[in-house]
């Protein structure tokens, strides 16, 4: 990373990382546009940013939102690795068996919320909260927990997952998964990612109380207006201290809850290629869009409700591709988060 300015975040991209932007913002729910010097510029609605990536190589995202489009767009998908530090210090920052002693917060009694899939045009949305406390923690940190973007391997995720559910034991954690046709049912319904977070964050928060209800506080990722969680919790959760951060995986319990969500993510991906019988990558390229076509020859558009979030543009190109249009989809797969006379708009 070169440079960093408040909510402007500017990198040096190689030839390689440039092609995998490209490809994702031509993949994605992104709004193009026409930048002096730029190879490709669009407007990320979903993330609160824009970003642009000049002839030069240099990648520029600027926005409310920016730190958390590098987070979970910008480090998994494109850089392949970690390059922002964790702001609140009070965590592990590193979660590695050399990692620092936890922070008093760290210790105290509290949830930790995060998901995974949110960006991925197949599989579900997946969201885990986990409980911790003074005991708990050093054994969590001991066990794995960590921001799960950190791991590189699908396999040492699935692990680290099982090791942490072995710490915890029943009741100090809850996974909520929505995918297939609940998922676009759902989108439908709400026309909003962050109000679909809210409320699977919420649900976790309350089913982990039922088993640990004193506990005061909860901490999750911070998307939204930052309030979005505490409007969606229901009766027991009302009186939980809820911490919303930028971040929050460098909390050990947030780093914890993020782990058993990609667990949940890939288990659920899995189950879906055998389903199929056919290959479903993760993220929003272009071997996605290849996959959903194949999928669609295989089995119809209508599989895209079930396999895939069909609000996103890839399905477009998807049904294009093989010669379908998105009124052939059941109701619930017809919602578009951009709408389309938005994809060319004059800049």
């Amino acid at each position: 990373m070169d440079g960093v300015n408040a909510n402007t975040y500017t990198f040096a991209l190689q030839a390689d990382e440039r092609r995998a932007l490209k490809d994702v913002l031509a993949a994605g729910n992104y709004l193009p546009k026409t930048v002096a010097w730029a190879e490709a510029a669009a407007d990320a609605p979903s993330w609160r940013c824009n970003v642009v990536l000049y002839a030069s190589g240099k990648c520029v995202v600027q926005g409310k939102g920016a730190r958390e489009f590098v987070e979970n767009v910008l480090e998994p998908t494109v850089l392949r690795r970690v390059v922002l530090p964790p702001e609140d210090a009070a965590g592990p920052a590193a979660a590695d068996p050399g990692a620092p002693a936890l922070g008093a917060e760290a210790l105290s009694p509290h949830i930790g919320v995060d998901e995974s899939g949110k960006g991925d045009v197949f599989g579900p949305l997946v969201v885990a909260a986990v409980y911790t406390d003074a005991a708990l923690g050093p054994r969590l940190v001991e066990a794995g927990a960590r921001d799960s973007k950190t791991i590189a391997r699908d396999r040492a995720a699935l692990e680290a997952a099982a090791r942490i559910r072995a710490v915890l034991g029943p009741g100090r954690y809850a996974t909520v998964t929505v995918g297939g046709a609940a998922y676009n049912r759902l989108y439908a319904k709400m026309r909003s990612l962050n109000r679909m977070l809210a409320w699977g964050h919420a649900r976790c928060i309350e089913n982990v109380l039922e088993a640990v209800p004193d506990c005061p506080m909860a901490i999750s990722d911070q998307f939204g207006d930052g309030d979005t969680v505490r409007r969606a919790l229901m009766a027991r959760g009302r009186g939980i201290e809820l911490r919303s951060r930028v971040r929050a995986e460098a909390d050990v319990a947030v780093g914890a809850a993020s782990i058993l969500a990609r667990e949940g993510f890939l288990l659920a991906l899995r189950g879906l290629r055998e389903r199929f019988g056919t290959e479903l990558p993760k993220g929003a390229s272009p071997q996605v869009r290849a996959a959903g076509e194949a999928l669609v020859r295989a089995h119809g558009p209508a599989a895209l409700v079930e396999a895939a979030k069909c609000h996103f543009r890839t399905i477009d190109q998807i049904l294009a591709a093989t010669g379908h249009s998105r009124e052939e989809l059941p109701p619930e797969g017809r919602v578009l988060s951009v709408p389309p006379a938005a994809w060319r708009r004059p800049r």
